[in-house]
């Protein structure tokens, strides 16, 4: 007989869930490192998921704003294409008072003057004298530009 005791029942079945002799490998640290990797894999996979879901919403976020920055780019651009034609800078320099310029002279790099220079059609002597550019304070005319034009 052998020198070890028959088990019956519950102990006989405790006993089958360690090993026996050398040659066996106990089965619950293998089976809890098992169960460990799974649930880091299944936490690394929650986490990822929701960054990548975090960054999808970021990414929205960012298109709408770059599609509202570029639609107020085209507005302003419109703006400005409609200020700069021809004949929107004309109406404000007739409004300003500006006259068409007359024949132009041109300086030569030793000083000679090319060219020979005239007044601008319907310019008076006296206004010769007024000077280009005046501060709004000093027009006494009422024509003080405003600050909306």
């Amino acid at each position: 007989m052998s020198s070890k005791p028959e088990l019956k029942g519950r102990a006989a079945r405790l006993a089958r869930l360690f090993p026996t002799g050398p040659g066996q490998a106990a089965r619950t640290p293998f089976v809890f490192l098992v169960v460990l990797l799974l649930g880091g894999g299944l936490i690394c996979l929650l986490v990822l998921n929701s960054a990548l879901s975090e960054g999808a919403f970021k990414l929205d976020d960012l298109q709408r704003e770059t599609k509202s920055l570029t639609d107020e780019e085209q507005a302003l651009q419109r703006d400005i294409d409609a200020y700069s034609a021809p004949e929107a800078l004309q109406r404000r320099a007739r409004e300003l008072g500006m006259v068409p310029g007359g024949d132009p002279a041109f300086l030569d790099p030793d000083g000679t003057v090319k060219g020979v220079p005239s007044a601008a059609p319907g310019v008076s002597r006296t206004a010769a004298h007024i000077p280009l550019v005046l501060a709004p304070e000093a027009m006494t005319n009422g024509l003080a530009p405003t600050p909306g034009r």
